[in-house]
């Protein structure tokens, strides 16, 4: 019985579902490529885990294309839509920029923030996307920056990453703030996270 519920659930996935699938699970293969480097450490695997952020962007605007072509959208995919992208856009680039060597306290407060604010942002959207789309079947504008501009961030890691810029080396290098240790560069994270969960910033949705 539970088989065929199983089926079921998997028969009503839209074909855009699949590449809302495909973006979480290039997230998640992100996260192992960092844990993989945290471990070896062979920079390989951080520019893997940065590729693959990079692929679930690119997943994640062929749902939404796949979706308007096929003109099959749902709540369901909204919501796996949102999931997916925390994990991708959110998660993942936290754990990159913590793998490369923002890793001190006020780091890890600044990269929590920046998550947060990430799953904030997808839920207000999910809750006001009726309202922004003003009686149409398409949302008019963002309000906040997109959490997949996240990649932004992800590309300025990658870049340092190839200059050999990590760890001790990173860009800015590191103060202290009390007895914690504070890498400058995080604070793009915190501007990111800041901009995500603005209401004054409305961004055309293409």
């Amino acid at each position: 019985m539970k088989h065929g519920k199983h089926l079921s659930m998997i028969r009503s996935f839209h074909l855009a579902d699949w590449f809302t699938l495909a973006n979480a699970a290039c997230g998640v293969g992100a996260l192992f490529a960092v844990m993989t480097y945290l471990q070896t450490p062979d920079v390989l695997h951080l520019y893997f885990a940065c590729a693959l952020v990079a692929l679930a962007f690119v997943f994640d605007v062929f749902d939404g294309s796949v979706a308007r072509w096929r003109q099959q959208s749902s709540v369901l995919g909204r919501e796996l839509d949102s999931l997916s992208d925390v994990i991708s856009f959110g998660v993942a680039p936290a754990a990159i920029a913590y793998g490369v060597g923002m890793d001190g306290l006020w780091d890890r407060v600044i990269l929590i923030y920046f998550v947060v604010c990430g799953v904030s942002r997808l839920a207000r959207y999910n809750i006001t996307a009726e309202t922004l789309a003003q009686g149409s079947d398409k949302v008019k504008y963002f309000e906040g920056t997109p959490i997949p501009s996240s990649l932004i961030l992800v590309i300025v890691i990658a870049i340092a990453a190839g200059y050999g810029a990590i760890g001790d080396q990173l860009w800015f290098g590191m103060i202290h703030i009390g007895p914690w240790q504070l890498h400058p560069l995080v604070l793009m994270f915190a501007v990111s996270g800041t901009l995500m969960i603005s209401r004054t910033l409305h961004i055309p949705k293409l």
